[in-house]
């Protein structure tokens, strides 16, 4: 299990990482707006692009509930854009190849596939609200769920 498990009414760890166009972009950057952050294992694969394009196909209803969206895996700049590109998502895809952002996150933690046990990212989402406190959190969501979860508590 990670070693951090955040909750509503937490500070949202501060992160500082490159997007998908190398760009440095910093949570402290949405300081006055909401802002849903999601962490995903893999870029472009079938769990993540179901996740990701769902959130893309929300984004208009997210933006009038006044939501920025940024995602985050441990992939390299050069994916994300290669992911940004394939499938248009149009928000910041940052790269955490060290993954201290999904550790400080609580996201980092062991799997298992196939009875292989390996670290790795924790799907999960979260609702940063305007002065920079957890006001959703939900770990190891589904793909499918995703949006739906974050637009419950954006409606509040």
């Amino acid at each position: 299990m990670p070693k951090v498990t955040l909750k509503v009414g937490d500070k949202a760890p501060a992160f500082a990482l490159k997007d998908q166009n190398g760009k440095t972009v910093r949570l402290s950057q949405f300081k006055g707006q909401r802002v849903v952050v999601y962490f995903y294992p893999k870029a472009d694969t079938p769990g993540c692009t179901t996740q990701s394009c769902n959130l893309r196909d929300a984004f208009p209803k997210l933006k009038k509930l006044k939501a920025a969206v940024v995602g985050i895996s441990p992939d390299t700049v050069e994916k994300q854009a290669k992911f940004d590109d394939k499938y248009g998502l149009k928000f910041p895809l940052l790269a955490d190849t060290e993954h201290q952002v999904a550790e400080a996150w609580g996201v980092w933690g062991e799997k298992s596939l196939y009875g292989r046990k390996f670290m790795g990212i924790i799907r999960s989402a979260f609702v940063v609200d305007e002065k920079g406190k957890l006001a959703g959190v939900f770990y190891k969501v589904s793909p499918k769920d995703t949006v739906a979860s974050v637009e419950k508590v954006l409606q509040g």
